[in-house]
């Protein structure tokens, strides 16, 4: 069996093609490997693909036991550090078990250069999404991930052409673009850069019945604007914001929307691992390093 290991926002995803389960972020501080055979035994497990924080210090799908700091530039930054991740990534690189590291999409990932305006366009879990919608919407789509933070990709013939991040475009539940009053509460030193971005989702801005009318016009305007470089794209919705805007997007962009649940990610990357296993080397466009 091949698992996939999603670390997202607020709960980390372990899944198999058929089945998975989810921890906090703070419970995977005590995570063991035992801990997977709500899965499967552990000795039937023949291969594994994570994700780490944002992937931003490589560029290729790699064994996770000969990557540097995680895979990371740094813990410092947009999100917040917890320790459930870490737990996670480091008990199953002392596992013994097979296993491989998504990167994320940055500058130095090889995408249209002009997505390089932005040092950060997505963070690995997302990667995992695309392979699981790759295998219903074909080479060509935009797909949007909304939950607590809105990120969108194209992919165009198979490879990841650039996207938008969570800091950059559209906002979530809880994160969001700094705008010029959270530029404002920086400089006057009330709060970090990071602080901001922590709370400048529609959560904590808008009144409650405004939040899913307006994750779902950003995330339409993401999907709009990559729809320029690929008008013929098929479009995907994913995340746990999905199902609850999915109607609303669909009448925006005036087009047949895809829709995915919170797992997509997990067992997009338990397919990511299964096929790199079966002699796969390149995955929408990133070598493989194994």
């Amino acid at each position: 069996m091949f698992i996939g290991i999603d670390h997202g926002t607020t709960a980390i995803r372990f899944a198999s093609s058929t089945d998975g389960f989810k921890m906090s972020r703070s419970d995977a501080r005590d995570f063991v490997i035992d801990d997977l055979t709500r899965l499967c035994p552990v000795e039937e497990i023949e291969g594994i693909a994570l994700c780490y924080s944002m992937g931003d210090n490589f560029t290729a799908i790699t064994d996770i036991r000969r990557l540097k700091n995680r895979g990371v530039i740094t813990r410092e930054g947009a999100g917040e550090h917890v320790g459930g991740g870490t737990r996670v990534f480091d008990m199953i690189a002392a596992s013994g078990i097979p296993a491989i590291a998504i990167p994320g999409i940055h500058r130095g990932s090889d995408t249209d250069p002009r997505f390089k305006i932005y040092s950060h366009q997505t963070s690995p879990e997302k990667i995992g999404i695309a392979y699981a919608v790759s295998r219903d919407l074909g080479n060509t789509f935009i797909v949007s991930d909304t939950s607590s933070n809105t990120v969108t990709l194209l992919i165009r013939e198979s490879r990841i052409i650039g996207g938008f991040d969570a800091c950059i475009f559209a906002p979530g539940t809880r994160h969001g673009a700094l705008d010029v009053d959270a530029i404002r509460r920086i400089d006057d030193g009330a709060e970090t850069a990071n602080e901001a971005f922590m709370h400048a989702g529609v959560t904590d801005n808008l009144p409650e019945e405004l939040h899913l009318p307006t994750i779902a016009l950003f995330a339409a305007m993401e999907c709009a604007s990559l729809l320029l470089l690929a008008p013929e794209a098929k479009v995907a919705l994913a995340g746990s914001c999905a199902p609850a805007i999915a109607k609303e997007v669909r009448q925006l962009l005036d087009r047949d929307i895809a829709t995915y649940d919170e797992w997509s990610a997990s067992r997009g990357l338990s397919m990511i691992a299964e096929d790199i296993a079966a002699g796969r080397r390149e995955i929408l466009g990133i070598p493989v390093d194994v």
